[in-house]
Parts: C-alpha cells; structure tokens; sequence
C-alpha cells in the first residue's frame, strides 16, 4: 500500500526476569477455527488492552501473478481502498481513522495482507468492511490510471532513482532461473505501465475468496467473540472453485553466478552474495532453524564472527553481516554483505568472505557459540511476543504459506534441539558455489574500486 506501516501501539515491558532468565515466557494462549465456506480464523489472546488487530491474508502474491503481469499483485492491493458498493471511494481508510484506528496493507511474493488496528468494540466494524471487500470491491475505470500512477511512482522512489534498489531487483533477477521469485514484488515497469482494469479483476476474482484467506484476531477477545463476529460477516461469503497455484520449478544451479552493476549515483560500494537454500517450509529435517542460528554466530553482534573478523580485527570493512530469509513458500535464501572501508576493495572483502566461509566449513562452530545464538534467537521471540501486532504477524504469514499452527507454536523447542552437527550440515550443504549469486554495487567504471 502506498501509506507507511504505522508504528505498533506501545507495549508493556517485558520484565527483567524474563529476559534475564532467557525466555521463561509461554506461548500466547492461540485458538483457531474454520467457517463453512473454508476460511480459516486464529485467534490470539492478549487481555492487557482493550485493544485488536484485525488481519486478512490472501494466499496469492507476486509469485502468482501471471506471465508479462508483474506488479499486479501488488497493484490490485491498492485498488481495493477505492472502495465497494456500499463504500464510498477513499472512504475506507477515513471511516477506520473517524473511529480512532489505523489501517494499512502490504504485499509480498507469497501474500497479500490487510490489517487494521482499533478498539476492541469496533471489531465487529472493522470486519464487516474487511468482508464486504472480499468479494464487493468496486474497481472503477477512473482509478486504474490514477492508481497506476501512483504505484509507477513508488517503483520510482524506492527502486529506479535508488541504486541500491535497484541492484537488489538485478540480484534477485540472477539468483531465479525459472521461479517467480525473480520477479519483483512491485514488477516491472514496462508491465506495470500495460496493467488495466480486467488485470486487476481477473486476479481478484481468482484468489479473493473466503477459502483462500486466513483471519488473524489479536488483542482482548475470547474464540467466541471472534466466532460469532466471523459467522456474522465471512460466513455468509461463499467459496469459490480455486485454480490449480503450482509455480514454476526452480532447476539445479550448476554454475555461480557473478553480477557487477555501475551507477555513479553510488556513494558507497558494497558487495553481496546469495546462497538458494531451503525455507521453513520446504525444509525436511531442521536445516531451516540451523541456518537461522548460523546467522546468528556469524554476524549477530559486533562480537560475533563476520563482524569480528571485517570490522574489528582487519578494519576492512564499515559494515559487515549474514542473514537467512526462509519464510517463504518455496525457497529460502542465505546470504552475507559488506561495504569496504578506506582502500580496501570489493574483490578483497569477497577473498575474506571466502576465507572465513572455509575456516567455517574446516573447523566448525563451538557449543558456546552455538548455545549463544539460541538465547539471543529465544530473547528475540520474546520481545517480539510482546508486540500484538507482532504477534498476528508472526502466526499470519506461517500459516499463509504452509506451516501449520503447532509449528509456529513449538519453534523454540525446534530452535533448542539444534546441534552443533546439525548447524555444520546445514552449513555445508548450503554454502556451496554453484548455489550462489556474487553481486558488486560500484560507482561508475572509472571510479569505481573492484
């Protein structure tokens, strides 16, 4: 949606014991429900304020989106604030703000997602409005242009006219032979400028229905309310014959991929590289949880590995890191950046990516190291437990693309039974050259530093 993310409502503190005794913390209390019609409702309880988060998820995204239609996901996500029969155009929004709340949308490669945040007694509105535009959107032929624009726009803010935008989209462009997932979320401009009316439609009335969305209610509501309020305003939506959502494949990577991309906008040159690996979902045994706490012990604070060896010990570096991305449907991604410092060269920091890569692979991880990532994996979940926002979220977008609730639930035990072999294999299994793509962001060729 073009609106920001508004920031979460205030949360209480955690207490000092709990995060000092590393996550004492139980689950929330999380209950879930299916209506008639097949959407499916999870309720997670949290009484400290008469407050709720109200979430629709959509299983559809930008990996959905038909051939030469990239962006329509995501376009369609703004046009369905402009309104339904019953709602005016522009209204929407204005009615949740008149009644003391905040709205907002976000689209990815594997959902779509609405959300509003009130007070607990304007739930019942809230989800009468969510539900009237699930299937009663009004998409008038005077918005699709204006709308258009404004999403051309937004392509131009955060990807043409930045560098750095716009090396992420060539990336993700080399790492996906065949998979959607190349493609980017807010498409392509050429296809974005072509997009019309009947796009728009044919996507909504393929995957907007009831047996296609996931309901997420936090905040201070028991199941029952929640039930009621659902049999009231979804249950009367009927389902809709779903098409077949395969995706295309991605193949064996057989070669690593280089990317080397100009811009003399660049004010500082930075180097990536990107491993494919195995998502939470895909993922067979716990390669996805031991690649998360890898990440952790390479570069989870400026002690740890990465970040150690870049910034502090060889001064090569201004930053330095790693991270795994692995909710996704299809597949996960493991990957490491740095930006040089001084003299230093992209080629030199890639030779010392490289060298810790094999120091890694040759020697391995400790226990201590390995038992620090998981509390601080640990503390970190219960920080974000504390936001109910947060939390919606979290169960939101598991659910959405596959996980099922008792694996959002036991993530912890699943984190703690991580070992040392387990973390080494994953390593070992993942980072390997033929999986990776190696990206240099430089200044133009005479000024450039490689």
């Amino acid at each position: 949606m073009k609106r920001s993310i508004p920031k979460v409502f205030a949360a209480l503190a955690i207490t000092a014991g709990l995060a000092q005794a590393g996550g004492a913390q139980a689950e929330p209390v999380v209950s879930d429900f299916t209506l008639d019609n097949g959407m499916r409702a999870v309720v997670i309880e949290d009484h400290r304020a008469p407050v709720v988060t109200h979430m629709v998820w959509y299983k559809v995204g930008s990996a959905d989106e038909p051939p030469g239609k990239t962006g329509i996901a995501h376009y369609l996500e703004h046009l369905m604030f402009k309104g339904t029969e019953k709602i005016a155009p522009g209204q929407f929004s204005k009615i949740i703000a008149e009644n003391g709340g905040e709205d907002n949308a976000f689209t990815s490669r594997d959902y779509t997602a609405y959300f509003q945040r009130i007070a607990k007694d304007r739930l019942g509105l809230v989800m009468g409005m969510e539900a009237d535009r699930m299937r009663n959107v009004n998409i008038r032929q005077e918005d699709i242009v204006a709308e258009r624009d404004v999403v051309i726009e937004e392509r131009n803010s955060r990807t043409d006219s930045d560098p750095a935008g716009r090396f992420r989209e060539q990336f993700n462009a080399a790492l996906y032979l065949n998979h959607a997932y190349g493609k980017p979320v807010i498409g392509w401009r050429e296809e974005i400028e072509s997009l019309d009316r009947d796009d728009a439609l044919a996507m909504y009335e393929r995957f907007y229905a009831p047996n296609n969305a996931i309901l997420i209610v936090a905040g201070d509501v028991t199941p029952d309310e929640v039930r009621a309020l659902a049999d009231e305003h979804y249950a009367p939506i009927e389902s809709v014959e779903l098409p077949d959502n395969d995706r295309a494949t991605e193949p064996p990577h057989l070669a690593e991929r280089r990317l080397v991309m100009r811009d003399p906008r660049v004010a500082q040159p930075r180097m990536s590289r990107v491993y494919l690996a195995s998502s939470y979902v895909t993922d067979e045994g716990n390669i996805a949880e031991s690649l998360s706490l890898l990440s952790d012990i390479l570069s989870g604070g400026p002690s740890r590995r990465l970040n150690k060896m870049l910034t502090l010990d060889t001064d090569l570096a201004l930053y330095a890191g790693a991270y795994y991305s692995g909710m996704q449907r299809d597949a996960g991604e493991f990957g490491f950046y740095a930006a040089p410092k001084g003299d230093t060269t992209l080629t030199e920091l890639e030779g010392a990516i490289d060298w810790m890569i094999d120091e890694l692979l040759d020697k391995g991880i400790t226990e201590e190291e390995l038992a620090r990532a998981k509390k601080a994996a640990i503390a970190s979940q219960i920080f974000a437990a504390d936001s109910q926002f947060s939390l919606a979220r979290r169960y939101g977008a598991a659910l959405t693309i596959g996980l099922e609730l008792d694996e959002v639930q036991n993530w912890r035990e699943r984190v703690e039974a991580v070992t040392v072999d387990d973390v080494m294999n994953a390593a070992r299994a993942v980072l390997v050259p033929e999986r990776s793509v190696t990206g240099y962001l430089m200044k133009t060729k005479q000024g450039a530093k490689g």
